[in-house]
């Protein structure tokens, strides 16, 4: 597996993420493979309800930089479980000092803060993988991934608090809901690295224990009445429906860490056994408007998108670039949100296309000079599709 742009950094913090090569830097479409449609179910599109996996219209999506709640993207393994919010006691336990069973008012009485930040599934544009060969699981579009306003309590806290023991070097999350796993069942988890749950700076904590999104209690569906979210990481690590932190010193065996969201190809024993966790998510951008196959008029053309800086402190998004002919030549197109780290950007341009205008094409360049890639390698799991994001029109 060759290097993808961010070669000086990997996108996995033990091996590589998807690398570039010929064959995935394919025309957008909606649908792949005879998937059915999505049911519409509010204003998502759910590819399953039960449970349920939804994401927004992309032109809805990018109305707002802050992604409203009911526009958000829910990704489920489960359906919500039943949480009696009285007796809910969230466990922390493992290699500390002090094993600790916290009310949800012990945790409201923690240092709070309240943090933007992107969160993305590791699955987002997996339908352009499955064009090459098919893969299982959620037929994930473009749109499983929105910016919004957390509120909660410091996980580094709740950690001092129970004082982590000299040779734990990872936190574990469980979740309270109920997976079917080969013939049992099993919570929802996660883990991450001790250094990201304890890394902390005035703008933005390691990881938050939420309680509050958009400035409202949590729904149902995002994880009442309690979740994790781990800005600059997949969405798979922020765990919704959070019930027990254990202190380690390795990852989790949960199978959503030991197995499942890693990069692999062939899918053999060793290869999954060798092949680190994903963390980070890799810079993305897509064009959400306008759509695949549009017809368009020959002349100017508004094109809008989001991009998504890589998952790294500090790092930003610096230019977005859209390419009518190929990619043979680029137009910057003007950003019209905030420019943070952990956090998308909406940007826009109009450029000309001509009659025989066969697609449109977006790339994202970030703070630190690496580039959205052209191609990047088919995984078996359709995991981190980050290539040069393609829609096809008709002019």
């Amino acid at each position: 597996m060759t290097l993808p742009a961010h070669s000086r950094r990997s996108f996995l913090e033990t091996s590589l993420a998807a690398g570039t090569a010929a064959g995935l830097g394919l025309f957008s479409s909606p649908m792949s493979f005879g998937q059915e449609a999505p049911q519409v179910v509010g204003r998502l599109m759910a590819h399953t309800t039960v449970p349920m996996n939804a994401e927004p219209a992309l032109k809805d999506l990018i109305e707002s930089w802050m992604t409203p709640t009911d526009l958000f993207y829910i990704r489920s393994h489960a359906p919500v479980p039943k949480i009696d919010a009285k007796s809910f006691r969230l466990k922390v336990e493992g290699m500390v000092e002090q094993p600790l069973e916290l009310s949800l008012e012990e945790i409201a009485n923690l240092p709070q803060r309240e943090v933007v930040a992107t969160m993305t599934c590791a699955g987002n544009r997996r339908y352009e993988h499955s064009r090459v060969s098919p893969i299982k699981g959620v037929p994930w579009q473009e749109g499983a991934i929105g910016n919004a306003k957390w509120s909660g309590a410091i996980l580094s806290s709740i950690l001092k608090k129970a004082g982590v023991r000299p040779e734990a070097s990872h936190v574990w999350f469980d979740g309270l809901d109920v997976v079917p796993h080969n013939e049992s069942t099993i919570p929802f988890g996660a883990s991450i690295p001790l250094r990201k749950a304890m890394d902390d700076t005035a703008e933005m904590p390691g990881s938050l224990l939420c309680t509050k999104m958009n400035g409202e209690a949590l729904k149902p569906d995002h994880g009442w009445p309690l979740r994790t979210v781990v800005p600059g990481y997949i969405g798979a690590r922020s765990v919704k429906w959070l019930g027990k932190i254990t202190l380690s010193d390795r990852p989790s065996p949960n199978h959503y860490v030991a197995t499942a969201y890693k990069v692999v190809e062939e899918g053999h024993d060793l290869e999954w056994d060798e092949e680190g966790p994903i963390y980070r998510y890799p810079i993305n951008s897509v064009i959400c408007n306008p759509s695949p196959g549009e017809a368009l008029n020959a002349g100017k053309v508004t094109v809008a998108g989001y991009a998504l800086p890589p998952g790294y402190p500090g790092v930003t998004i610096r230019a977005v670039q859209v390419s009518a002919d190929g990619g043979k030549t680029w137009k910057r197109a003007r950003v019209s949100s905030p420019v943070n780290q952990y956090c998308w950007v909406l940007w826009s341009t109009t450029i000309d296309v001509k009659s025989g205008t066969e697609e449109i094409i977006v790339r994202a360049i970030d703070s630190e000079g690496d580039r959205q890639p052209r191609r990047v390698d088919w995984n078996l799991k359709g995991y981190l599709f980050n290539a040069w994001h393609r829609v096809p029109v008709k002019v």
